[in-house]
């Protein structure tokens, strides 16, 4: 009998894995503990076998794609078996749903549009008037807050009337009504976020009902208003054409120059008049970069005295053009995961920071002792890691998690070390860290560091830390804090060594300074009880011998 192969949980933090690569093709005969693919999760490319014995009936994602935990990727059974009715139950679920949601929405949807099926549309031009809906003013808007009305119903419109003005992602901007008119309708009170493209307001001939234009659907009134538009521009560049010579007599005015409201803003900043600017929009129209790019031509000076000829000259700035220029790339499952988690640490754990400097010019000598005799290198990372361990069995409120309606206290002690790998970050964790050697604490990290470069590190490597140390000091960073690493109640960040001067029985000496950060869920963790904690942890550094006993 057929038998369906779902994308397994690999890790105690996958909602869903990429398939690599596909080992086993359609029509292969597979047996129980075969390798049929590479799964990527959000730790790392591993391989999964499979617990069936049969045929390859069926492949459902292409290498690459990414699949939810539990969803069927693959379908085993006998040569020739239909399986399609498995395809179609695991289905079915996911239709239900839809359907669910789809009845749900059409019972929200108004009665009135049963009524206007059959009744001829209205649009704005057949009642000559222009609907407004909010602008697009900036690349990344998706809805304005109207911060007020300039105008009410019943007001008389100008065609260059700024009817309201508008908050954005940006700024606060006007609208211009580019109609004449009477305002009839105001569809968003001051203080409320229409969508773009949502119906704002409607100017027409006073008296006109506007109740059919409400009734028609969001994107035909989009459309009416741009074609009004086109429209009163078209009409625009027809008036100011035949109202060239009236206003060369009045060339100081700009209000009648046709410009965005952003380009009038900055002119006016500028001290720039709207007249001299020659616009590159639609039918001469002045926008921002016209604005910024406007070049003041010198004017004609009469004749001036002698005394004048000192006077100062104006400095023009060659204009620079670039271009703006970007790559994407998809986010992989570990960086979404590490966003993911982080992001719920950040905003659920309430975090604090204490810092402290540690004197480590007895670890300098004390390494140097160590690595005469020891089978493996070990590093200042190997020292500290080993003293956060024994300064954890001091101190169990820093070696605990939140866990909702308790607090865990864990009497073992299992220290995370955080390490950057090619496409984000993993924390293999070094377990019952305070029995472990320095030399034995160096090789497992030495070991970890491999895998994890290597993609090989498996979930048993990653799970089950009490504490983390994040140590940034190799690349120079005096100091940092750090997110803590869930369920952890804490985290330390580790600097560099700094070669600094010092005070030492009344004398300045050069010293080796390197500082540690404590990040604290302060759910569990209180400022004294961290501050405890590094001092403990400052005195078995500063007096390493302490960490052989």
């Amino acid at each position: 009998m057929a038998e369906v192969v779902k994308m397994p949980k690999m890790s105690d933090t996958m909602t869903e894995g990429v398939i690599a690569k596909w080992h086993k093709k359609v029509g292969d005969k597979v047996n129980s503990g075969d390798l049929i693919a590479e799964v990527e999760t959000d730790k790392a490319t591993m391989d999964f076998e499979s617990y069936q014995e049969g045929t390859l009936l069926y492949i459902g994602p292409k290498e690459g794609e990414a699949v939810a935990v539990d969803a069927v990727i693959a379908v085993l059974g006998e040569e020739g078996e239909d399986y399609k009715s498995l395809l179609e139950g695991d289905s079915s679920a996911s239709k239900e749903e839809e359907n669910k949601e789809e009845a749900s929405s059409n019972t929200e949807e108004p009665a009135s549009d049963d009524v206007d099926e059959d009744s001829p549309s209205v649009s704005a031009e057949d009642l000559g008037c222009t609907v407004i809906t909010m602008p697009l003013l900036s690349d990344t808007m998706t809805e304005g807050v109207i911060a007020q009305w300039n105008f009410k119903v019943g007001d008389a419109i100008k065609s260059d009337d700024a009817i309201a003005d508008v908050e954005t992602d940006k700024a606060t901007m006007e609208v211009t009504a580019y109609a004449e008119g009477t305002l009839l309708y105001i569809g968003v009170e001051a203080g409320q976020a229409a969508k773009v493209n949502d119906i704002i307001a409607i100017v027409g001939p006073e008296g006109t009902d506007v109740k059919p234009l409400l009734k028609q659907q969001p994107s035909s009134s989009g459309k009416v208003a741009k074609s009004e538009e086109a429209k009163q521009e078209s009409k625009e560049t027809k008036e100011e054409a035949s109202g060239s010579t009236a206003s060369a007599s009045n060339a100081s005015d700009d209000s009648r120059v046709k410009a965005s409201p952003l380009a009038r803003k900055i002119a006016k900043e500028k001290g720039i008049n709207l007249n001299d600017i020659e616009g590159s929009a639609e039918g001469g129209r002045i926008v921002k970069k016209d604005v910024e790019t406007f070049v003041p031509k010198a004017k004609e000076q009469p004749s001036a005295p002698a005394s004048a000829a000192t006077e100062s000259k104006t400095i023009s700035l060659p204009q620079y053009i670039g271009e703006e220029k970007y790559t994407e790339q998809k986010v992989s499952q570990m960086r979404k995961t590490i966003a993911r988690r982080l992001s719920e640490s950040l905003f659920t754990a309430p975090h604090f920071y204490l810092t402290i400097s540690v004197d480590m010019d007895n670890a300098i000598e004390a390494r140097g002792q160590i690595n005469a005799v020891a089978p493996v290198k070990v590093s200042f990372n190997d020292i500290v890691i080993k003293a956060v361990a024994v300064a954890l069995k001091q101190h169990p409120a820093v070696n605990s998690s939140w866990q909702g309606d308790t607090i865990r206290f864990n009497e073992h002690v299992n220290v995370g070390v955080a390490m950057a790998v090619e496409d984000g970050l993993l924390v293999p964790v070094v377990r019952f860290a305070d029995g472990k050697s320095l030399s034995h604490i160096s090789a497992e990290v030495k070991e970890y560091g491999q895998k994890a470069k290597a993609k090989k590190l498996q979930p048993s490597d990653w799970e089950g830390s009490t504490f983390t140390v994040s140590n940034l000091g190799m690349f120079g960073i005096d100091e940092f804090t750090s997110i803590i690493n869930s369920p952890d109640g804490a985290i330390l960040s580790v600097g560099a060594i700094q070669q600094v001067p010092v005070v030492k029985d009344g004398a300045v000496v050069p010293g080796n300074i390197m500082k540690l950060t404590l990040g604290c869920d302060h759910r569990v963790v209180d400022g004294a009880t961290g501050a405890a904690f590094l001092q403990t942890l400052k005195g078995l550094l500063e007096a390493p011998i302490r960490l052989l006993a």
